[in-house]
C-alpha cells in the first residue's frame, strides 16, 4: 500500500474523511473539525524508512495532526514555531528508540530541539526552508535570550565551584559560560547531574585533577539518587566543545581511588601546567 493510501486509511478510522490539496502536499481533513495536514516532511522522512514503517508514520502524522489544540501553531509551520522553538540536553540512553531532530554534544549526550515542550520529529523539521542544524542553533539563542541561570559559589572539599541553576536544559549557557564566571583559554570542567542544574570549575591550573575527582563523585552521587538524573561524568567545555573524561574509581592496595584517563588534547594541557609548576 502506497503512502496516500495509508493516509486516507488513517484518517477514515479517526473519523476524517480526506482529501488532497493540488500538488499532494497538504492533506485536508474534514470532520469533527477541519484540519490541514502538511505532508512534505512526511514524504521525506517515509524516503529515509523501509516501507514497513509507513503505517507507524502515517497514523503518528495524523493522530497529532488532529489532537493539536487548535490555538497552538502547526509544528511542520516554521515561521510561526520558530520563536517557541528550545533546545534540551538529554542522556543518549533515555531516547531509546524515540525519533527526535537532535544532535550529539558529547559522547553520551544529545541536545534536541523542542517546540512547546516537546520534541520535534524528522517529519516535522522536515517541512521546514532550514535544514535541522540551522533551527537547533536558533533554539539554543531562544534560550539563551530568554532564561538567566542563578550562580552560587560552593567549596568542594577544598575546590571551587559554581552551581548554575534556572534552566530546564542548564547545558545549553555553557555557549555563554563567560557571561557568568571568568574563563580562561583553557575552559571549564562541569558535571551535569541533572538537566536544570550544571556545576562548573573553571580551569587555572593542575589543581583541575582535585576538581575532576570532587565534580565525578557529586555528580555521581547526585546521577544515582535523583529521578532525573542527566550524567554521571565529568566534562571539559573549551571553545564551544564538551568532551568527556573517562574516570572510574579502583581499588588499589585496599584503597580507593579515581583513576582518570584523559582525551590527549586535555592531557597535552596538563602537560603544560606541570611544565610551568
Amino acid at each position: 500500500m502506497d503512502l496516500d493510501s495509508l493516509l486516507a486509511l488513517v484518517a477514515d478510522g479517526l473519523g476524517y474523511a480526506c482529501a488532497f490539496e493540488p500538488g499532494g502536499e497538504v492533506l485536508l481533513l474534514t470532520g469533527p473539525r477541519r484540519v490541514r495536514v502538511r505532508l512534505t516532511g512526511l514524504r521525506r522522512e517515509a524516503g529515509r524508512r523501509p516501507r514497513e514503517d509507513w503505517p507507524m508514520l502515517a497514523a503518528e502524522h495524523l493522530a497529532r495532526a488532529v489532537a493539536r489544540d487548535e490555538h497552538l501553531p502547526d509544528a511542520c509551520e516554521y515561521a510561526e514555531v520558530r520563536p517557541l522553538l528550545r533546545t534540551a540536553v538529554l542522556g543518549a540512553d533515555a531516547l531509546g528508540e524515540e525519533r527526535v531532530v537532535g544532535r550529539h554534544i558529547g559522547a553520551d549526550l544529545v541536545e534536541i530541539l523542542t517546540v512547546s515542550g516537546r520534541p520535534v520529529r524528522p517529519e516535522e523539521a522536515f517541512c521546514w526552508p532550514v535544514p535541522p542544524a540551522e533551527a537547533l542553533d536558533a533554539a539554543a539563542e531562544n534560550v539563551l535570550a530568554d532564561e538567566r541561570l542563578s550562580t552560587e559559589r560552593v567549596d568542594l572539599d577544598g575546590t571551587p565551584a559554581f552551581v548554575m541553576t534556572g534552566s530546564a536544559s542548564a547545558a545549553v549557557h555553557l555557549r555563554r559560560i563567560d557571561h557568568y564566571l571568568v574563563v580562561s583559554p583553557d575552559g571549564v570542567m562541569v558535571a551535569l547531574p541533572r538537566p536544570g542544574e550544571m556545576v562548573v570549575h573553571p580551569i587555572g591550573g593542575l589543581s583541575v585533577m582535585h576538581a575532576i575527582e570532587r565534580l565525578w563523585l557529586l555528580a555521581r552521587h547526585q546521577y544515582r539518587t535523583r529521578d532525573d538524573g542527566l550524567s554521571p561524568h565529568v566534562y571539559w567545555w573549551r571553545a564551544g566543545r564538551l568532551t568527556r573524561i573517562q574516570a572510574d574509581l579502583v581499588v588499589q592496595d585496599g584503597r580507593r581511588r579515581l583513576v582518570v584517563a584523559p582525551p590527549p588534547e586535555f592531557a597535552r594541557l596538563l602537560a603544560g601546567y606541570a611544565r610551568g609548576a
